[in-house]
């Protein structure tokens, strides 16, 4: 069972409080996805974040094929952390711990991602040229569209 991991650091000069209320409200993660996967939040983002919350969307990651994303919000600490896990979904493991750190002139977030392709050795052979490559540019859109919203200054 090989399980990989995808870790991102950007910096953005804004404010804790404002990295915060941007980044746990569940509705503005389509504001930060590609156009291309078609995410639709189907319900669970009608309320603050909270440890237990479901969150359903439809997403189009590869081919135009419609995929139902289930996750949960495992952990909250306000202001400085939470993690979502996959309860259904694309991946046999999602396990995405995001990090904000205050800074000099500004914060410093970091994503921390853990996951598990299936379909077991046909998946491990697809990771490298088909999930990686998406992931990095879903991550890499996602850097440049909060630079676009908070100002720029970036590191990978």
């Amino acid at each position: 069972m090989k399980i990989y991991r995808l870790h991102k650091k950007q910096n953005l000069p804004i404010t804790v409080g404002q990295a915060w209320d941007f980044l746990s409200n569940p509705k503005n993660l389509k504001t930060i996805t590609p156009d291309y996967m078609g995410f639709n939040i189907l319900s669970g983002a009608d309320r603050p974040m909270f440890p237990g919350q479901i969150i359903q969307y439809i997403v189009t990651p590869v081919m135009g094929i419609k995929t139902k994303w289930v996750t949960e919000i495992t952990h909250v600490k306000d202001h400085s952390y939470f993690v979502d896990e996959q309860r259904f979904g694309p991946y046999a493991l999602w396990h995405h711990k995001h990090f904000i750190n205050d800074i000099e002139n500004g914060i410093e977030m970091e994503d921390i991602i853990d996951y598990k392709i299936p379909f077991g050795l046909l998946g491990q052979m697809a990771h490298p040229i088909l999930v990686k490559p998406k992931l990095e540019e879903i991550f890499n859109y996602r850097t440049k569209k909060l630079e676009e919203l908070f100002g720029v200054y970036s590191k990978q």
